[in-house]
């Protein structure tokens, strides 16, 4: 199908690598997925009540819950790096 790469050599330069600023740590990959169904699930809702319709009510608890588990793991890191 397709070549992926697995029997050429690595050549990676060390200057080319990407550097992260000190300090800066990447956000928690479950949190930005939380945020992300957080985002979706409110634009389904309001698609959801424009056409009339109240399952509009089930994307807005969903929204509820992915916001608390975006703001659960966003602590849960901030409090993790505050300990080491």
């Amino acid at each position: 199908m397709g070549d992926t790469g697995g029997d050429r050599p690595r050549s990676v330069s060390p200057s080319v690598s990407p550097q992260r600023p000190r300090g800066v740590r990447p956000m928690p990959r479950l949190a930005v997925f939380a945020l992300v169904v957080c985002a979706l699930s409110v634009a389904a809702a309001v698609v959801a009540f424009v056409e009339g319709s109240f399952l509009g009510i089930v994307w807005v608890l969903l929204a509820g819950v992915t916001s608390n588990m975006a703001w659960f793991y966003l602590r849960k890191d901030r409090l993790s790096r505050r300990a080491s």
